[in-house]
């Protein structure tokens, strides 16, 4: 999995199974969305669309495509004559994300209640397991738990539920669990808890768990960002 591609939110395949299906210009504007929701990439900064094609190897017209859907996006400004601005993201916005991530995972978790595999079950608990394990020894779990979360609303048995999480889900700063390694022993609970309204099929339990759990990510988040932000700290 790339660093682009990794992340608690985002739902869909791996980067292992999408790197050789990606085109230059999705690769160049998951790079770029990412330098930005990071702060490597800073308002008003500008994007040299010769440097970037050179960096990734291809022409100006994947990169130019790119920083077109970015500013589809609300990432970048696009002018004639001034060329292609970073506009940023704003606590605000993360807050705004977060609380959609909330609502579609909430449902998702609430669907895959009643219609998750034993097999799925089974892969999540393991999941589960393995992130306990890493988090003990203080290895890296941001990509188990990007695997959990994306096991559980794959089992919502809602491809158009799935592409709405992945959408929001880009929009979100990536390696949450870097930045607040004392998130992760409520979240670890919150795992437990999850697994078992899944376990009993009970949905409206499983939906509250998924919404609290986000709850507190978004406060966490919003604050660090709005910190960072004043003292000028990209988001790494």
């Amino acid at each position: 999995m790339t660093e682009t591609d990794r992340g608690p939110w985002i739902v869909g395949e791996t980067s292992d199974e999408t790197s050789s299906k990606q085109t230059g210009r999705e690769r160049v504007r998951a790079a770029l969305r990412h330098r930005i929701l990071s702060g490597d990439l800073s308002p008003n900064d500008r994007i040299d669309l010769d440097a970037v094609a050179e960096e990734f190897g291809t022409s100006r017209t994947p990169v130019r495509e790119a920083c077109l859907a970015l500013a589809q996006e609300g990432l970048v400004r696009v002018a004639q004559r001034s060329g292609i601005t970073v506009i940023g993201v704003s606590p605000e916005t993360i807050v705004e994300n977060f609380a959609l991530m909330a609502a579609l995972s909430g449902v998702a978790s609430q669907w895959a209640a009643g219609r998750i595999t034993h097999q799925q079950l089974l892969r999540v608990r393991e999941l589960h397991r393995e992130i306990r394990v890493a988090a003990a020894s203080g290895d890296d779990i941001a990509t188990l738990n990007w695997l959990f979360h994306r096991e559980i609303n794959k089992s919502c048995g809602s491809t158009r539920l799935q592409g709405m999480l992945g959408d929001a889900g880009r929009m979100i700063p990536q390696r949450y669990f870097e930045l607040f390694p004392e998130r992760v022993p409520c979240s670890l609970d919150e795992h437990d808890a999850l697994i078992g309204a899944l376990a009993r099929g009970d949905g409206a339990e499983a939906r509250r768990i998924t919404e609290q759990h986000f709850a507190g990510a978004s406060q966490m988040l919003s604050t660090y960002i709005a910190q960072a932000t004043r003292n000028g700290t990209p988001l790494k």
